[in-house]
């Protein structure tokens, strides 16, 4: 084994957690945790997953724990059966691409491994919050310097990898294999040192953090921060962008729409004209230096406080004052002309003109129908007073009207086999086949068949809810 393999950690102060304001941290996961747990995972395939889990943790030597926890979720997770199967198949599942399902016991050892390697991130985590923060002023002035190079020779970004290669991965390399004598041997001595010759000492590799070790719990300490981070950055993301982008406030995404709008128009044909490198560079140097304390203070008191404060105060009182005036979001809802078709069936055998209500149906029930053609039955309500407005609509006249048009909508349909009624109730009756047994003798000249039914329509609006007529006003 070798002795100069060595874990990286992040051995510094704890990296510093990002405080948002009006975040809703780790309480404000709503849910339970069969809720989340459920949510995290295709519901299609959870407790095949967990059986699969259940029995690698019994073919393996997990402990009881593992086990019985394995064995309590398959009880807690309903099957197939009790939700409903998604409409488009969901490409994560591992039946599409070569991954393992969700195992308890390998989800264990894999954030085990993780743990122990993800040090790396954070001493670079680290390192980048020093260097932004001016912890070394000359750090951060090299890094001031090599960035304003970068910005007005783009090129040389080519270079910095191999820069960074060379430099931070093997001289130090170099280094731990030839290093220096000690101090007291470079004092007494009045030749210079060489690099040359032999290695003195052996490689340096990097090991993971064994599980019970100080870096490993190092390791736990900054991954909670990390994820405390992300979590803060994701809800004050959304609590600024979510109320400006989702139209919750129509005129004022409206205003946004318009805005992005123009500006990517302008940029389209004045983006080549823009000094794009000075642009980026100014900017840079603005945001390295807003990073220093003494900036930041000075900032804070003389510039944002006196005057950036109030501006922006100003300017969003015009906006709204301007969105207010300028779109008028209090048109009426929308409506549409539903219709329902009432259909009755001829009472006995062919030759009684008695007719008996049947059903309200979404469907005409025409003789070539689909569905009358596959021997399903029709669909709809027995009586008028059930018939409910589509989701999303509310009834907008007060009374179903008789369509006296059935000519046309006949005709618009295309629906053959039908006889229309001109005058009276306006009803349109199937055409009986052919053959004396089946021929309507009430009727002179007609074979009216089993079916018959008319139309009735009705207007309906767009339902608006309260949140939304309140940001209308």
């Amino acid at each position: 084994m070798n002795d100069n393999a060595e874990v990286v950690a992040n051995h510094d102060e704890p990296i510093p957690v990002l405080a948002v304001s009006g975040s809703g941290g780790a309480s404000s996961d709503g849910g339970s945790k069969r809720d989340r747990l459920k949510k995290s995972l295709p519901g299609s395939s959870l407790t095949d997953k967990l059986q699969n889990a259940g029995a690698s943790l019994s073919d393996s030597g997990h402990s009881i724990q593992d086990r019985l926890f394995a064995k309590i979720l398959q009880q807690v997770i309903p099957g197939e059966g009790a939700e409903n199967v998604e409409a488009e198949p969901d490409t994560r599942l591992s039946r599409y691409i070569n991954r393992p399902g969700f195992s308890l016991p390998l989800m264990t050892v894999n954030f085990r491994r993780f743990n122990a390697r993800v040090g790396v991130v954070f001493v670079a985590q680290n390192h980048l919050l020093r260097l932004l923060t001016w912890q070394k002023a000359s750090h951060t002035l090299s890094f001031f310097v090599i960035y304003s190079f970068v910005c007005l020779n783009p090129y040389l970004l080519t270079i910095l990898p191999l820069v960074g290669i060379l430099f931070f991965l093997l001289v130090p390399a170099y280094l731990t294999r030839h290093p220096p004598p000690p101090a007291s041997i470079t004092a007494l001595s009045s030749t210079q040192y060489s690099i040359g010759g032999p290695p003195l000492a052996p490689a340096r590799t990097i090991k993971p953090a064994s599980e019970m070790s100080k870096d490993f719990f190092r390791n736990m300490r900054d991954l909670q921060n990390l994820m405390d981070d992300f979590s803060n950055v994701h809800d004050s993301l959304l609590a600024t962008i979510t109320p400006i982008t989702n139209f919750s406030n129509e005129p004022l995404s409206s205003t946004v729409f318009i805005i992005l709008f123009v500006i990517a128009c302008l940029l389209f044909l004045i983006s080549h004209l823009l000094p794009w490198r000075f642009i980026i560079l100014i900017s840079g140097w603005l945001a390295i230096a807003l990073g220093h304390p003494s900036v930041q203070d000075v900032v804070f008191k003389s510039v944002y406080k006196p005057h950036i404060r109030p501006a922006s105060t100003t300017a969003r009182s015009w906006l709204d004052s301007w969105i207010e005036s300028d779109f008028i979001m209090d048109s009426p809802p929308e409506t549409r002309e539903v219709e329902i078709f009432e259909l009755q069936r001829r009472k006995g055998s062919f030759g009684v003109s008695e007719w008996e209500s049947w059903i309200f149906s979404p469907s005409a029930w025409e003789p070539m129908a689909p569905a009358r053609i596959a021997g399903e039955r029709v669909k709809g309500t027995r009586f008028f007073e059930d018939v409910q407005a589509p989701n999303g609509w509310e009834w907008g006249g007060k009374k179903w009207e008789l369509d006296l048009g059935s000519t046309d909508w006949v005709e618009e349909r295309l629906i053959v086999g039908v006889e229309v009624e001109i005058e009276g109730e306006r009803w349109v009756y199937d055409i009986a086949p052919d053959g004396p047994e089946k021929a309507d003798t009430d009727i002179a000249g007609g074979r009216r068949g089993q079916w018959r039914r008319r139309r009735w329509v009705r207007t309906v609006r767009r339902k608006v809810t309260g949140a939304i007529a309140a940001s209308q006003r």
